[in-house]
């Protein structure tokens, strides 16, 4: 008898983690087929929480799906680009074209594409720590590395630029910003802003820059596109989309806007062009949804104010996580999460992988450790504030009094 040879997965994907998504979500499906009920708080998914699409955006797709049958352009429909590129020139980005625009299956998929066309072996990619984990873990798998720089939580979870800049090698290729921040939920100053984008000037450094979060501000905070500081002279690639802000996760609809001097940067879009050309495009139906969601009313402006209620659970969440002896939590000025930390003196906590499956068995939330973002050190776990007041107080007791029984 021939023996029957043991399938490896590929070498490439050694070192990629996705934690938001891995062995604890296992263990909870485990438990679930077990006959418990989870409560799901480790992935920013609006809609099992009761945040329903606007109505008009349903209509519209709706609408379309008759001629949404067939591949689009590559790139993405004209009307979805035309309203990304409008979108930009309101925001004082006003050489914005249609042609700039690349339209995706979300924020996820345009990032591991542009990684693809950009990243060669042995490149360096700075990305914050902690980090949105898709980051890190598509850097890798392009053949890069990811070179983690520090965010300050005693100073609001701002990046740390002394230490931003001293990471900075002869290998280093980009600069990853994440604003607003997931998962500690920072909204950087229009002068952070610019002084990481003087930073990647001065090392001729491009910036790729997450801002799927721009619309969920909370407490008169304001967001600065990275792309604005840039300007005409430091390649910028902007990330955002639909999921977010106007509820929509599960229709992937999300882009990319191509900023600074694109004429030196000719081959890298050629390349990029190709990886959207070998895709076919994005998903066409979603596409329909750009141009209605960015021009029609702001619904989301309505939920980010004290009575909404992605407002007013996020200040609930940092209030109770606050109350729990030996936890601190920086209060989110934007975003769907907290980044509690816990006082190492009073929980010596060795694997934080371990201690949310433990939570997980004991009380059946759902959470994710803090090094699954990459963060340094064992002490921090993030949680989505998406449920409802009544859930979330119930979440977080159970939390606080599973963290009573850890406590030295």
């Amino acid at each position: 008898m021939v023996p029957v040879r043991t399938i490896h997965q590929s070498r490439k994907l050694r070192g990629v983690r996705y934690d938001v998504r891995g062995p604890i979500l296992v263990e909870a499906q485990r438990l679930e087929a077990e006959g418990h009920r989870i409560l799901k708080l480790n992935i920013g998914n609006t809609a099992p929480f009761g945040f329903e699409a606007p109505a008009a955006i349903q209509a519209d797709v709706v609408h379309h799906l008759p001629e949404a049958q067939g591949y689009s352009d590559s790139r993405g429909i004209y009307e979805a680009r035309t309203a990304v590129a409008q979108y930009y020139q309101s925001r004082g980005l006003r050489d914005t074209t249609v042609d700039d625009v690349f339209i995706g299956n979300g924020v996820s998929e345009l990032i591991s594409m542009v990684l693809q066309a950009f990243v060669d072996e042995g490149n360096e990619i700075l990305v914050p720590a902690p980090d949105y984990p898709l980051w890190t873990g598509a850097v890798t798998l392009c053949g890069g590395t990811a070179v983690h720089y520090r965010c300050d939580e005693e100073n609001g979870w701002m990046p740390d630029l002394e230490d931003l800049e001293s990471k900075i090698t002869e290998n280093t290729h980009a600069m990853v910003i994440i604003n607003p921040n997931n998962p500690t939920g920072a909204v950087y100053s229009k002068e952070m802003v610019e002084a990481m984008v003087d930073i990647a000037r001065r090392h001729d450094l491009v910036v790729l820059t997450d801002e799927i979060y721009e619309k969920i501000l909370f407490d008169g905070a304001t967001h600065h596109h990275a792309a604005a500081a840039a300007g005409d002279d430091v390649l910028c690639l902007t990330f955002s989309g639909l999921s977010k802000a106007y509820r929509v996760c599960g229709y992937r609809a999300g882009w990319v806007m191509v900023s600074g001097p694109k004429e030196n940067a000719a081959e890298f879009l050629e390349g990029l062009t190709l990886l959207a050309n070998m895709r076919m495009c994005a998903n066409v139906p979603a596409q329909h949804a750009i141009q209605t969601a960015l021009g029609g009313y702001q619904s989301i402006d309505e939920l980010i104010v004290p009575g909404g209620r992605f407002y007013d659970q996020a200040m609930l969440a940092d209030k109770l996580l606050n109350e729990i002896p030996g936890v601190t939590s920086v209060r989110p000025r934007g975003a769907l999460y907290c980044f509690p930390r816990l006082d190492p003196e009073m929980y010596p906590i060795d694997d934080d992988e371990q201690f949310v499956i433990d939570l997980l068995r004991a009380k059946k939330i759902l959470v994710t450790h803090g090094t699954g973002f990459n963060w340094f050190e064992p002490d921090h776990f993030r949680l989505v504030t998406l449920p409802d007041e009544e859930v979330l107080t119930e979440a977080i007791g159970r939390i606080g009094e599973f963290l009573a029984t850890r406590r030295r």
